[in-house]
């Protein structure tokens, strides 16, 4: 059922949501092979259900997500709880605050089960940089599920939760969500607060969802956006009712089909059904619309250069210092940021820092990261002219469908060039959403992305509602 019709049959008292709490849990517990939960947080759920049960049964109000399962990130901060980005450094490291987030979720009575495992520090594409191990792709388990919240997808596609949160820097919710195929929402930059949210690149991260329909995405998004006085870049901007374009026509809306993301390269069983799925829209009234977004070839290489750049500056507070993990210090300072960081940090994250730090040092600073920069803005041009002709862009989310675990661990560059059709959108600070568009002849699942201007995600709802629904 989808998440609006559960929240009403707990409402009426028709289902009680301890029951349904104990079912997620022992799910979670058969599958721990998948490796989808750092941590289970069984009583802090079943406490939370009780709570709600008993609210119900007096009459009382409940919150707009009442009953709802939701799975953590584990770079989200919960007050109390660990917080350990999948790292040695911050293995024993508990939050004294919650993120922004987490209390929109527990005022909106929803209930969370853990904290999911993901890439150390959100740097990876496949799930497999986690200092407690990979995690795996429910559809085959020799397959990676994607990354960096390859966790949170893998909770949500194996049904131990009715959504989770994820990050998204550079496509780690959208590029998971296509290869475990479940829906996957990056929303707008600034549409939700990042306060809590531990940092990899600043200007590129944003809290985003993972649910298993575009109903349900539309109502969690309503409740989790917004304005924050504790984030200066989240925006002043209304938050309509996403649920409003459920079950909408699209017969007036021009859809834009990039030539860059069809081009060598790309899976042909994916492209077919993509254009198939485009035939049903224009049949369905839909005007297509081919467009250019010439710069987008240069979109992982600008990509790569700002978030690692971000990401040296971040991490330079997991120095052994203040807090998280602490070894060395008997031969001095230095000493000891050298033994706490090597053993702290894996080999992805010591990668980014060293790339970041050479990007920004004299020398250098102009060759590449005033360059990036200006490529990003020439990319975020490309949207704004394409985005003056069409409401929404359909594009491929991935080349292909999950690789193999350890196809690609050894060989970076291969790596990085998975996010070929997601990193632009982080550069440009729009909005994008993957929706499950069908199965390989292995039976693996990919996806389809949906590309929205700023703040435009009710746009992508709608379209992606209506694929989901008639395509």
């Amino acid at each position: 059922m989808t998440l609006q019709r559960k929240i009403n049959e707990v409402k009426r008292g028709n289902l009680s949501i301890r029951e349904s709490v104990e079912e997620r849990i022992k799910i979670a517990e058969k599958n721990k092979r998948l490796n989808a939960y750092l941590r289970i947080l069984d009583e802090r759920a079943l406490r939370k259900a009780d709570e709600l049960d008993r609210r119900i049964q007096k009459g009382e109000e409940v919150g707009a997500l009442a009953g709802t399962i939701i799975a953590i990130k584990d770079n989200i901060n919960i007050e109390g709880e660990n917080s350990s980005c999948a790292s040695k450094i911050l293995e024993d490291f508990k939050s004294p605050f919650n993120a922004t987030v987490i209390d929109k979720l527990e005022k909106a009575d929803a209930v969370i089960i853990g904290k999911t495992n993901l890439d150390e520090f959100a740097m990876g594409s496949s799930t497999e940089n986690s200092a407690f191990g990979p995690t795996k792709n429910p559809h085959d388990e020799t397959r990676v599920p994607g990354g960096s919240s390859g966790g949170s997808a893998v909770a949500v596609a194996s049904g131990s939760a009715d959504a989770a949160l994820g990050s998204d820097t550079g496509g780690s919710v959208r590029q998971p969500a296509s290869f475990t195929g479940v829906v996957g929402l990056k929303p707008t930059y600034g549409r939700i607060s990042r306060y809590g949210l531990i940092a990899y690149a600043s200007s590129l991260d944003q809290i985003g969802l993972f649910s298993t329909t575009v109903e349900d995405t539309a109502l969690l998004l309503k409740e989790l956006a917004g304005k924050d006085v504790k984030d200066s870049t989240t925006a002043d901007e209304p938050v309509p009712d996403y649920s409003e374009s459920i079950g909408k026509e699209v017969n007036e809306m021009t859809i834009g089909v990039p030539d860059e993301y069809f081009s060598e390269g790309l899976d042909d069983v994916i492209k077919e059904t993509i254009f198939k799925k485009l035939d049903t829209l224009e049949k369905a009234g839909a005007k297509i619309e081919k467009i250019n977004l010439p710069m987008t070839e240069y979109g992982i290489a600008a990509y790569y250069i700002v978030a690692t750049a971000e990401a040296s500056s971040n991490l330079a507070r997991y120095d052994g210092v203040r807090f998280g993990l602490r070894k060395g210090g008997e031969e001095g300072l230095i000493d000891m940021y050298e033994k706490t960081r090597s053993a702290g940090f894996g080999p992805e994250v010591r990668r980014r820092i060293m790339l970041g730090t050479y990007v920004l040092s004299s020398g250098y600073y102009d060759a590449y990261y005033r360059r990036a920069l200006k490529v990003r803005r020439l990319i975020k041009e490309d949207f704004d002219k394409a985005f003056s002709k069409v409401d929404v862009i359909i594009t491929p989310t991935t080349p292909t469908t999950a690789f193999k675990i350890g196809e690609k661990v050894d060989d970076p560059l291969t790596m990085y060039l998975n996010d070929i059709y997601t990193v632009t959108i982080n550069l440009a600070g729009i909005c994008g959403m993957s929706i499950p568009a069908g199965k390989d002849k292995s039976g693996l699942p990919f996806g389809m992305q949906l590309l929205g201007n700023f703040f435009e995600e009710s746009k992508i709802i709608r379209v992606g509602d209506f694929i989901e629904k008639n395509c």
